[in-house]
């Protein structure tokens, strides 16, 4: 038969003071005996912080909210001025162009514009053009 073995019984500890005796007489007339129980003391309450986390989180948020509107603000100024220097440059560069055009159609009256080949006294011979 195998041998079981079976873990030892704890040790009773004694308390360093015996609780002293007491007896209660109930309403019908019956007495019980016993030990006196100090009552249990409720562990004290963590200390609550002055100012609660959601108070905490909605500033923060806030203040979060807050920043990105800034950048939002500057972004939205930048994109603004970015499209009226583009408009600026745009018009500019018509001015330019629309007075190029002008000063060449009315200069070209004035100086007979370009070459005048005339052809009736030419004479082309062999592929080549004499004038």
């Amino acid at each position: 038969m195998p041998l079981v073995t079976r873990p030892a019984a704890p040790a009773i500890v004694q308390p360093h003071t015996v609780p002293s005796v007491a007896s209660i007489v109930l309403p019908d007339g019956r007495i019980v005996t016993g030990y006196a129980i100090d009552p249990l003391q409720p562990e004290p309450a963590a200390a609550k912080p002055v100012v609660s986390r959601a108070a905490v989180n909605i500033a923060l948020g806030g203040i979060g909210f807050l920043a990105v509107c800034g950048g939002l603000l500057l972004l939205t100024s930048f994109i603004t001025a970015l499209t009226a220097l583009i408009t600026q440059l745009i018009t500019l560069a018509a001015v330019l162009f629309g007075g190029f055009i002008v000063v060449q159609a009315l200069g070209a009256g004035r100086h007979g514009g370009g070459t005048t080949v005339n052809i009736r006294k030419a004479v082309i011979k062999r592929n080549h053009f004499r004038g």
